[in-house]
């Protein structure tokens, strides 16, 4: 059973109208939001009140941060109240399907926890194992995890997660998977009983409700009324081409463009990353492939030099796709079309985010005609042709 929740005539416009201590309200500020979203006004009060809670997880709708403020101002306030008393132990986690998410998650953790002085802590793959036991040393309080390396750590007795009272699963539909689900149905056991639990999803099939049911008590489910699937800033364009014109067409858009803040390209495959990052380079532009082959530390140092305009252009696997908090991103460019409408929304996305303009270019071969009709159906919108000389016009 499931509880909506709805939004009041009069919507919370700050962060202390909410509830939240004077110290995150100064975090979220330094972070630049000076007002709550519509997932925050909705999704804080239910948490501070410590109902479990099924958040939706759109591209930019301010998920992340509703969890991690909730978390966080209840361990400030169980530090205010236990006084000297007090002692660090394992009490948050957050559940990740990947560790580009685990490892974006924490920083923010981080960011927004700094005035609190919370002891946060990464566990997943790709990194030292030994470098991640050394740091639980010294006390942990908030654990973002992928689902490996977590268990192994549990099963090893190098962990006690019996005393977790907030439980995150984020983007909980990517973590369906036969492997997710084991290594789920292994750590309950070892998890306190019934732990405030958090429930993130993008979409909620019948698949991801039956998880849901299993995880979380009488969940609040927030809604957020949306006018479009896409954003309404958003310009949508897409043009028929043969396969064969689809670089020299990228090669006039980049060329048009380049003035812009970040781009990204999206491909179907990994191949196809490192080839076209590799062929935009030769046309002079500063540009870096994205996906799951490449390391933990080369993924975090591509983004980096994106965030940082070191490289301007992202050609990138759909594992850029979704969850990732890229900012400024003004023109996502489909040089591949997707295989669902569903990746089609996500992918777009990461333009036009917080109220700014953005720009959405599709390059579709005459016979995917079909594909772009069940896109349009989806997303309740016409998608305008245009041809490759429109883009110079």
């Amino acid at each position: 059973m499931t509880q909506n929740t709805a939004l009041s005539s009069a919507p919370l416009q700050n962060f202390e109208a909410l509830g939240l201590l004077p110290a995150l309200c100064k975090a979220v500020q330094r972070l630049g939001f000076n007002k709550p979203t519509l997932i925050q006004q909705k999704g804080l009060p239910a948490l501070l009140k410590n109902k479990d809670v099924l958040l939706p997880s759109q591209t930019g709708s301010g998920k992340t941060a509703t969890f991690l403020l909730a978390a966080l101002q209840k361990l400030a306030e169980k530090k205010q109240k236990e006084g000297e008393f007090y002692q660090p132990y394992p009490q948050i986690l957050i559940l990740e399907p990947t560790r580009d998410l685990a490892t974006q998650t924490a920083g923010v953790c981080r960011q927004l926890g700094r005035d609190i002085g919370v002891k946060t802590r990464l566990i997943c793959g790709g990194t030292s194992r030994e470098q991640q036991l050394r740091s639980l040393e010294g006390g942990v309080e908030i654990i973002i995890a992928t689902h490996g390396r977590l268990l192994d750590f549990v099963q090893n007795g190098q962990l006690d997660l019996s005393h977790i009272e907030y439980l995150v699963l984020d983007e909980a539909d990517r973590l369906l998977d036969e492997e997710f689900s084991q290594s789920m149905t292994a750590l309950i056991p070892y998890l306190a009983d019934h732990p405030q639990t958090i429930f993130c999803s993008a979409t909620l099939p019948d698949t991801v409700m039956a998880l849901a049911k299993k995880v979380t008590r009488n969940p609040v489910q927030i809604e957020i009324e949306e006018e479009t699937k896409t954003p309404r800033r958003l310009q949508q364009r897409a043009i028929f081409l043969h396969d064969e014109e689809k670089e020299s067409t990228v090669q006039n858009i980049l060329t048009q463009f380049a003035t812009e803040e970040r781009i990204i390209v999206f491909v179907n495959t990994k191949k196809s990353a490192n080839e076209l990052a590799k062929k935009v380079r030769s046309w002079g532009f500063k540009a870096e492939s994205f996906h799951s082959e490449r390391s933990q530390g080369e993924r975090k140092k591509v983004l980096d030099h994106f965030q940082g305009k070191q490289c301007s252009i992202l050609v990138t696997t759909d594992i850029a796709a979704r969850g990732l908090d890229i900012d400024n991103v003004s023109i996502v460019i489909n040089f591949d079309l997707p295989k669902s409408s569903e990746i089609y929304i996500h992918r777009i996305g990461r333009s036009a985010r917080a109220g700014k303009k953005g720009k959405a270019l599709s390059l579709i071969t005459f016979d995917q005609r079909h594909l772009l009709r069940d896109i349009e159906k989806n997303i309740q919108h016409r998608i305008r042709i245009i041809t490759p000389d429109d883009l110079t016009r």
